[in-house]
């Protein structure tokens, strides 16, 4: 069975930094995912974060999740459910402007904690973007220019618990789907599994590592490298016992962006040629929004459709 790709960041700053960018091409051109060690991010401050996620699950969600089950009555479901995921969350935006002293409920520590978690995997995603391009041979800073749009990237973060399920065979703690942003960073429990993507074919587990940060690959990074790289379906199967913690934080385009295929990549395809649409981030989002859980070549279909109904200019500067 193929395992996922763990990749070493701090070998970047030695003799192995060859080594390392041809493990990240690879995942990025084959999976979609890899496996982040030696991040930069503290140890101690990922359990912080743990900590505090999982206690305040237990203190302000878990009985309005028990409740939600009662109601709609999944305990005793017999066939499967394919309209809703076993999943209890809540959603913190960092960027453009942060709505994280607006969330009810969230004690002070928390609060504090979850600000500066988004602001280090925010300098984590601008260097993975920087090495996407060093891969790509795109000058440094393009991947970050194109998501610019007029008031930056758009940062966010899902908060997800999900909980000890009766019905694992029935019931997805999130259905498949691919991810519609640009990089996601996903701190996952490291005890309780239940993250699988689709390759070849397959569902494959992507296993539980302690301090880990787990990297995908979303829609708009597959638009911009013109198909290079490649967005995944992935999923969530729930477990009869262990609540699975995950925080996954979305490095979005800002929402009038203009995505496109980078005009030196189409060049170093002579004959594949433009393979995708260009468009402006929200009207993506717009769409996806009612598609999420289909295949996304439709998506891109549809945006093509639309291309042709409006005049977009090149991509902002910062």
């Amino acid at each position: 069975m193929e395992t996922l790709p763990v990749i070493d960041l701090e070998k970047l700053n030695g003799e192995g930094k060859g080594e390392v960018m041809e493990l990240i091409k690879d995942a990025c051109e084959n999976w979609g995912f890899f496996e982040l060690v030696n991040h930069g991010i503290s140890h101690d401050f990922m359990d912080t974060v743990e900590k505090l996620t999982k206690e305040h699950y237990r203190k302000c969600m878990e009985q309005r999740f028990k409740e939600m089950v009662e109601s709609k009555g999944l305990e005793a479901v017999q066939s499967e459910i394919n309209d809703l995921d076993w999943e209890s969350t809540f959603f913190l935006r960092h960027l453009p402007v942060s709505n994280i002293s607006e969330i009810p409920d969230l004690d002070e520590d928390y609060r504090k904690a979850m600000k500066e978690f988004a602001f280090q995997l925010e300098k984590l995603a601008e260097q993975l973007l920087d090495l996407l391009c060093e891969n790509l041979g795109l000058e440094k800073g393009y991947l970050k220019k194109a998501f610019y749009g007029t008031k930056g990237p758009t940062f966010g973060t899902k908060v997800s618990n999900y909980p000890p399920c009766p019905k694992p065979d029935l019931i997805k703690g999130l259905r498949a789907h691919t991810d519609a942003g640009g990089i996601i960073l996903l701190f996952q429990d490291d005890k309780v599994s239940g993250l699988q993507l689709l390759k070849d074919g397959k569902w494959i587990d992507v296993p539980p590592m302690r301090h880990s940060i787990v990297i995908n690959i979303g829609d708009q990074l597959e638009v911009i490298t013109n198909g290079k790289y490649k967005s995944v379906m992935h999923r969530v199967v729930v477990q009869p016992d262990g609540n699975r913690m995950s925080i996954a934080s979305f490095y979005n385009p800002g929402s009038d962006a203009v995505i496109y295929p980078a005009p030196l990549l189409i060049e170093k395809e002579d004959e594949k040629g433009q393979a995708y649409p260009k468009f402006v981030f929200e009207d993506y989002m717009k769409l996806y929004a009612g598609l999420k859980f289909q295949a996304k070549e439709p998506r891109f279909e549809a945006m093509k459709a639309m291309e042709s109904t409006i005049n977009l200019g090149p991509i902002p500067t910062v």
